[in-house]
């Protein structure tokens, strides 16, 4: 073999490796578990969690949803950015490196922000246009959007921590992505569950979200039981001794 078809041959195995990020995604789309979480509320995912040993899984409570209905279950897909007060030269190629972000955040994932900033907007109304249109199932947000009436008009499920119109571009830029990010001292990493509603933003550590599931569906039937044992007349005590949880 000549050094050029070695070369050509190693070139090619080069392009033809798939990375994590993209096998990770292809795992993803053959699974239930964003559907199966869906249906269940994050206060007994946290109560499993806490028997688990897991008791720092809650991002900070000043992240919350656009409006209260708002729900969103799926794949992290994690991002980081940082305040940067760049040239106007210096623009153009920061709103392009955040459209490239948005483009690589797949079907069925969540977008899980960690803007390390307090000023600026990381997130609009394009932004979850795109989202919607490319199945990604919300945004959970540790820094602000803009156009939060369109985008509660819309409902698609975005989660953040304070609202401005101030725009990012002149302040803010993405870091990296598909790494693992902290907020509020809760790690989360590339395909964790994440799973939000009203009462906040938990995160599923993906090498036990199966066993987290399964128990979680399981204490939902028991709570139901429960719930309809006590609007029957039995009293809270008799309920938890009688199914074991309250």
């Amino acid at each position: 073999m000549s050094a050029r078809a070695r070369s050509a041959r190693r070139s090619s195995s080069k392009r033809s490796r798939p990375s994590s990020a993209k096998v990770e995604t292809r795992l993803w789309r053959t699974d239930t578990l964003p559907r199966r979480f869906a249906k269940i509320y994050t206060a007994a995912i946290t109560d499993v969690m806490d028997e688990m040993g897991l008791l720092r899984q809650t991002l900070p409570a000043a992240i919350q949803p656009l409006t209260p209905d708002m729900r969103v279950a799926g794949y992290a897909f994690t991002a980081r950015g940082r305040p940067h007060r760049g040239s106007p030269r210096d623009r153009d190629q920061t709103l392009r490196r955040f459209l490239g972000m948005l483009a690589a955040v797949p079907a069925d994932s969540v977008l899980v922000l960690a803007a390390n900033d307090h000023v600026a907007a990381h997130f609009g109304e394009l932004s979850a246009e795109w989202f919607r249109a490319h199945r990604v199932r919300g945004a959970i947000i540790d820094g602000a959007t803009r156009d939060a009436a369109s985008i509660a008009r819309a409902r698609f499920p975005t989660f953040v921590r304070y609202r401005t119109p101030l725009d990012s571009i002149p302040r803010w830029r993405v870091s990296d992505w598909g790494q693992p990010v902290t907020i509020g001292g809760v790690r989360v990493s590339l395909g964790d569950v994440i799973v939000g509603d009203l009462d906040g933003v938990v995160v599923v550590p993906r090498r036990v979200a199966q066993e987290v599931l399964t128990r979680c569906e399981k204490l939902v039937g028991t709570e139901s039981r429960v719930r309809t044992a006590v609007k029957r007349g039995m009293t809270p005590l008799e309920a938890y001794e009688k199914f074991g949880a309250f």
